[in-house]
């Protein structure tokens, strides 16, 4: 009896472990490009981290200098009206951010981080290239014509043209969406979160590729937006192919500097294992106490082991996971019984789902800034000098010019000084700086709001055109927002418990600025059908006039929605954080707001 007893707890010990290794890839467990464990001394750290900051500089000036001047060239030369041209850019931004969730799950199920930036770095070099010949080739485009003078006299890109234009146009979008996260990811991989300092190193990390995007951003949002508009499309996407060559050259001349995560293989395996051991036991009870849960030995110590979780009391359903039913020597599957520690961490991943959707909105606005906003600009006097025009698309980099200064200040000065009266690492923690950033997006909207109002009224009544400048504010407005939410977020993300998910989870970020782009096409057509109140009528945003359109009161939907969105997020982020704390008050993934 004896001897049953113990080959029962040896079964219960070797499956725990094999549960927590399908979980869990401990720091240790890192690897030079060669396959061989990491060396501290030689490989990881800052250096490293460079040669990624550098791709993600130079990926991100490709990238923006086709999306963000993107909806100029597809009315001026593949003469698509207004709103669906608008409904283009936001469905190809949303696109880029869908395809980041397949990128996530390549690098960590299959091919790591690294090859996943590699090969999917040539897809997107190889659509800039086509959109380049697309553009320089009379052939592979409509008639040339103005459709600002008679709209109706422009022939509409159609059959094989638009065929061309939309596969080079995706491929860009798929290799960009597989690359965007694993760009974080494999330079936060770069530093340990088990050392004081290179936890504190991996926040500033953080800051650091938010500079990167704002550098990136920058220079394709001014010296790439006056190529496009003085040299050509044709030019300015062969200036994107070129910065794209550049960013792969700076990963390529890292590697031997690397440590590099092998992938788990089994990446939603163990969160189906969960959820079907615990329907399979709905109808048990579970124990008050997390002790008498498999593997729940560790739920009441102070101590937990790195490997372990302690039990926590949220998403109580989940725990009936890890129940014991057979006392006897006969083994469990894994998808009858689970760890507790297994299943903290799908709890951890279900209590990331409210963090991630109250963001939505907040996207929603990013994309009316990147094509409602550059229209509005467009209608304005772009006029500097005699001899000089802002290009409207331009605009968008009034923020990052601001953000290139803030930003090193906000790491340099405003961290270390919260970090003395917090204790946080990051100055404050990443859940109250989303949530000031959503507060600041509703500025954003209530200024574009008032903006339109008074450009509309001196152009219709008055006949006067404002300056380009009037539309500053809701720009460095949101500009600002953006810094705290978007850096706030995928650090928050990153530093969760779910171990060997890190690039899937970064991905899940940026899927919410696909859903906001979504988001933002379908609550276009939605306030178009529901705002034309008659058969002349084409509603809120339905002429190509935006004198004729309801811009204004479009914007003001959007503050309303944001209000209402960063009040959402309160509640969720105090769930978030009280529903976290284990039994004995250990924070697990959680954080303060």
């Amino acid at each position: 009896m004896e001897e049953a007893n113990n080959q029962s707890k040896k079964w219960e010990q070797e499956e725990i472990s094999n549960e927590m290794n399908s979980w869990e890839l401990t720091e240790e467990q890192s690897f030079d490009w060669r396959g061989r464990p990491s060396n501290p001394n030689k490989h990881g750290g800052t250096r490293a981290a460079l040669f990624v900051l550098g791709l993600q500089a130079f990926e991100i000036m490709g990238i923006a200098a086709v999306g963000n001047n993107l909806i100029t060239y597809v009315i001026n030369e593949m003469h698509f009206p207004l709103s669906k041209a608008a409904n283009i850019v936001t469905n190809f931004v949303g696109t880029i951010f869908i395809f980041g969730l397949l990128g996530g799950y390549l690098s960590d199920a299959f091919l790591g981080s690294f090859w996943t930036i590699l090969i999917f770095g040539f897809v997107e070099l190889s659509g800039f290239i086509l959109l380049s010949v697309q553009a320089h080739l009379p052939q592979l485009k409509p008639p040339k014509c103005n459709p600002l003078i008679d709209q109706s006299s422009c022939e509409e890109a159609k059959g094989f043209k638009a065929t061309f234009f939309f596969m080079a146009l995706y491929l860009v979008a798929l290799g960009s969406g597989c690359v965007k996260p694993n760009m974080i990811a494999h330079g936060a991989d770069q530093f340990s979160q088990s050392h004081p300092k290179q936890s504190k190193r991996l926040s500033s990390y953080f800051n650091a590729a938010y500079f990167a995007f704002s550098m990136g951003e920058l220079i394709a949002l001014t010296l790439l937006v006056w190529v496009q508009t003085h040299s050509g499309m044709d030019v300015g996407f062969g200036v994107s192919a070129a910065a794209m060559t550049i960013g792969l050259i700076s990963l390529l001349s890292g590697t031997m500097f690397f440590r590099n995560k092998r992938p788990r293989r089994s990446l939603f395996t163990p969160i189906a294992q969960v959820v079907v051991a615990a329907i399979s036991k709905r109808k048990l009870v579970a124990p008050s106490d997390p002790i008498m849960l498999h593997g729940g030995n560790h739920a009441s110590n102070d101590v937990v082991p790195s490997s372990t979780l302690p039990h926590t009391p949220r998403l109580r359903f989940l725990d009936k996971a890890c129940i014991k039913v057979q006392e006897t020597n006969t083994k469990e599957s894994p998808w009858t019984l689970c760890t507790v520690s297994q299943v903290e961490q799908v709890k951890t991943l279900i209590s990331l789902v409210p963090i991630f959707a109250s963001t939505i909105v907040f996207n929603t606005i990013l994309a009316q800034l990147q094509t409602f906003s550059v229209q509005q600009g467009s209608s304005m006097n772009t006029r500097l000098s005699n001899s000089f025009h802002i290009p409207p698309a331009s605009l968008q980099a009034i923020p990052y010019i601001m953000l290139i200064f803030l930003v090193p200040l906000y790491d340099s000065l405003f961290v270390p000084f919260a970090r003395k009266f917090t204790g946080q690492d990051s100055g404050i923690t990443p859940l109250t700086r989303i949530g000031f950033g959503l507060f600041l997006s509703t500025f954003s909207m209530v200024s574009a709001a008032l903006l339109e109002k008074k450009r509309r009224d001196s152009s219709v009544l008055d006949g006067r055109i404002l300056s380009i400048f009037w539309i500053t504010p809701q720009f460095l407005i949101f500009g600002i927002s953006e810094m705290f939410t978007a850096v706030g977020l995928i650090e928050f993300f990153y530093k969760q418990s779910a171990k060997g998910m890190e690039s899937f989870l970064i991905a899940l970020t940026y899927c919410s600025y696909s859903f906001g782009f979504y988001f933002s096409s379908v609550l276009v057509s939605i306030v178009n059908k529901i705002t034309s109140t008659s058969v002349n009528s084409k509603g809120w945003l339905g002429d190509n006039d935006l004198n004729k359109d309801r811009l204004d009161l479009f914007y003001w939907l959007l503050a309303v929605l944001s209000l209402l969105n960063f009040l959402s997020y309160l509640f969720w982020s105090r769930w978030n954080i009280k529903s976290s704390r284990s039994n004995n008050s250990t924070v697990v993934g959680g954080d303060n707001i």
